[in-house]
């Protein structure tokens, strides 16, 4: 059977991979309602954890009077970052670029509207195609970079989010 490998990462700045095993080496003693006492080479620490976000794998602990927020992960979190996949909320969108060069043929957005993702934004003709260009996200059209008609080279900023 594989090993379960874990990462936490503490205060967005440091980082530490780990086992079960290795979990399992540490001298800790539970003293009830989320605290314990930790020894650690050598070094008495107390450890409370004040919040729990399951969802999120977030944690709020107290080592010795110091607050730390944790994030745990475990082999698939760590798989799907590493594939440069996205899990739960995403990131937000603000700007909408081209993914290709090309021809704008119609512009279905202007400035103020509100859209849901997955809504055409604008359909642009690339390689005698024409591509639906879809909102990646709900928002509100902050910006129209482009006109019907207009020539747009990859990359160029098509759209912006507020």
């Amino acid at each position: 059977m594989a090993q379960e490998n874990y990462n936490i990462k503490v205060n967005d700045s440091m980082e530490f991979d780990f086992t079960i095993e290795d979990a399992d080496k540490l001298d800790l003693i539970s003293l009830g309602k989320g605290k314990y006492h930790l020894l650690n080479n050598n070094k008495s620490e107390e450890v409370e954890v004040l919040k729990i976000d399951f969802i999120h794998k977030k944690y709020e602990v107290m080592v010795n009077g110091n607050k730390y927020e944790v994030v745990l992960n475990n082999s698939l979190d760590i798989l799907i970052k590493d594939l440069g996949f996205e899990v739960g909320a995403g990131k937000i969108i603000t700007d909408l670029n081209s993914p290709m060069p090309g021809l704008i043929l119609e512009v279905n957005v202007q400035e103020g509207d509100e859209v849901k993702e997955g809504d055409t934004l604008l359909i642009l003709e690339a390689m005698k195609m024409e591509n639906v260009i879809s909102s990646p996200r709900d928002g509100v059209i902050k910006s129209v970079h482009v006109t019907p008609g207009e020539a747009i080279e990859k990359s160029q900023l098509l759209i912006s989010f507020e």
